[in-house]
């Protein structure tokens, strides 16, 4: 367990796989990129709900993940 949370640390949105099939590295068929894609909008879906938590609760982290995501805008 301890590797895994390892891991996850390591990555941002995407995993390393899901980087790869995405800039179109990997050799997959269209029907698991679209699944990938997918998953992706999932993912991208919880992130209103992990910014609530952080708007509630550490107003500083949310800041820094602005910083990030809206960096030029």
């Amino acid at each position: 367990m301890a590797k895994q949370d390892a891991d996850m640390a390591e990555r941002g949105l995407l995993t390393d796989r899901e980087r790869e099939i995405v800039k179109g590295e990997a050799d997959v068929s269209d029907d698991y990129r679209y699944r990938v894609a997918s998953r992706i909008r999932n993912k991208i879906d919880r992130i209103d709900d992990d910014v609530t938590i952080l708007e509630e609760h550490r107003a500083d982290l949310l800041e820094e993940l602005r910083e990030v995501v809206c960096d030029g805008d």
